[in-house]
């Protein structure tokens, strides 16, 4: 079997990824699986692109807030606008934090203002939207692109199960169409695999044509016992790989297993100030898990010889 994985440092992660991936394609082995039922689910924020100091969602949004305080100044005193306004990232991140501990408060404000700052948006104006952001905006901290903090040993794992057979997907609890313009171009994953949280979105024939808009309210929100629910609609089978690095992520890992089959859960663990990040901050109940039932961890410091390719701008 080729080994493609060059950014991972040889050692027991990378040996348990190609021994897993060994086991269930040999047909001679009896833990053979079929490929039509090699599903790999990886979660997006912080497990395949940087998450900190805040999700790369977060800043496109807080943008469209700032934009939106600047035009109606009632809105510069009401939360998160005026987190947005005054720059506060103190405040957004922790509010992503906080859910991760099961605290929703300030995440049911933030979503309450999402759908309101891209009601009537159309798909294909949000899609622009999204590809311009990417085309012109840069890590805050890290000195890179956006585009540029796609993590290469996860990009390499993904492209790795796809050589042996594998069809990955991505079920992340960030928004699916603020994904899918560039999931393909930074992992090879296509807009068809990629599952997300999702604004709804109505249907409306008018003498501008045919067109779909996004509304001001959530359909789902793709996260903790959501991911299973999300996962099983849209791809109708249990996968036996799966790779998260939060809390949110427990019950898709916990899900993903075949009756009498092995299966492979990946956790990344931040552990490297150097090059990136170093937090445990929601990723606690995860990591117990992980330690409890023999899960597979990926410590950036140890077993990632790069984190990032080189930076193209």
């Amino acid at each position: 079997m080729t080994d493609s994985l060059e950014s991972w440092t040889d050692g027991t992660t990378k040996a348990a990824i190609v021994e897993f991936v060994e086991r269930v394609t040999d047909p001679q082995r009896p833990e053979f699986v079929e490929p039509a039922a090699r599903v790999a689910v990886f979660d997006n924020d912080g497990t395949l692109w940087c998450e900190k100091p805040m999700p790369i969602q977060l800043d496109f949004t807080i943008r469209r807030l700032a934009e939106m305080a600047e035009h109606d100044p009632s809105l510069r005193t009401q939360q998160p606008w005026q987190a947005a306004y005054t720059h506060d990232m103190k405040w957004l991140g922790a509010a992503v934090v906080k859910h991760y501990h099961g605290d929703d408060d300030d995440l049911k404000l933030l979503m309450g203002a999402v759908v309101r700052a891209f009601d009537e948006v159309t798909v294909e104006d949000y899609d622009a939207r999204v590809t311009a952001f990417f085309d012109s905006s840069n890590h805050p901290t890290l000195g890179r692109s956006y585009r540029g903090c796609g993590y290469t040993p996860m990009t390499e794992l993904l492209a790795y199960l796809n050589t042996h057979g594998f069809t990955t997907y991505i079920a992340s609890g960030g928004d699916r169409d603020f994904m899918r313009p560039v999931a393909e171009g930074l992992y090879g994953v296509p807009p068809e695999r990629v599952i997300g949280s999702a604004l709804g979105l109505t249907y409306r024939a008018d003498d501008r044509g045919n067109q779909l808009l996004y509304k001001a309210a959530m359909d789902f929100f793709d996260d903790g016992p959501e991911k299973p629910v999300r996962i099983w609609s849209r791809i109708g089978r249990r996968p036996i790989v799966s790779v998260g690095n939060s809390n949110g992520d427990l019950p898709m890992l916990a899900f993903s297993e075949l009756p009498d089959k092995p299966a492979l859960r990946v956790i990344v663990l931040h552990d490297d100030a150097d090059r990136e990040f170093d937090y445990v901050a929601g990723a606690e109940d995860l990591l117990a898990r992980a330690h409890k039932d023999g899960w597979t961890i990926a410590s950036m410091k140890n077993d990632w010889r790069d984190v990032f390719a080189p930076d193209q701008q």
